[in-house]
């Protein structure tokens, strides 16, 4: 349907913007570096070795997260675990990007966010729902469950009445007291001043 080539053109997405701000990162620490520049007397080397640093390590972060939406386009199934954790935490990383796009760059960065961020968002919602084993329709499989595998239960045949037999004063449905699975016995908290 349409799980699959979203989870692609978000793992293509992922890997663009990972490329691209690694390269800005590290086209501004070479900046910084022949500027010979200074931050509060920071030290120029240390801020250029601390940005290109930091766009490496931003980089591969994107290149995981591309890798985990390649993996649910090839698995076809949810993420789960860290990687749906990593998706989500890219998700809010590209909405904070944008938010600070909107004000430093313009509304075009803004809105490159914001498609990012609602095609991971897509990628996580389709694959949202609760997937299990198909249930079968009723009287459609041997067992209960339309497992074709069971063995289903020898009864009477189709179209014979069905004999239900009465106890005299066993309790009906709705009959019995409600229970709680809670002990009756309640404990008071014990004092917390002397």
């Amino acid at each position: 349907m349409v799980r699959r080539p979203v989870a692609w053109v978000v793992a293509l997405v992922l890997l663009a913007e990972g490329f691209l701000v690694a390269a800005l990162n590290w086209f501004l620490g070479m900046v910084v570096d022949r500027q010979d520049m200074s931050l509060a007397g920071l030290d120029p080397s240390t801020m250029a070795t601390s940005s290109k640093v930091g766009g490496v390590v931003f980089g591969l972060y994107f290149a995981l997260c591309a890798l985990v939406a390649v993996l649910v386009a090839i698995r076809d199934r949810a993420p789960a675990g860290l990687g749906r954790v990593l998706l989500i935490s890219a998700a809010v990383v590209n909405a904070l990007l944008g938010a600070f796009a909107w004000g430093l760059v313009g509304w075009t960065a803004f809105l490159t966010m914001v498609v990012v961020l609602g095609l991971i968002v897509l990628l996580l919602m389709t694959y949202d729902r609760a997937e299990g084993p198909e249930q079968a329709a009723p009287g459609g499989g041997a067992g209960a469950d339309g497992d074709p595998q069971a063995q289903a239960e020898p009864g009477p045949p189709a179209g014979a009445p069905q004999q239900v037999p009465e106890q005299r004063g066993a309790p009906r449905d709705g009959d019995e007291e409600p229970r709680d699975s809670v002990p009756t016995e309640v404990i008071p908290p014990a004092p917390t001043t002397p």
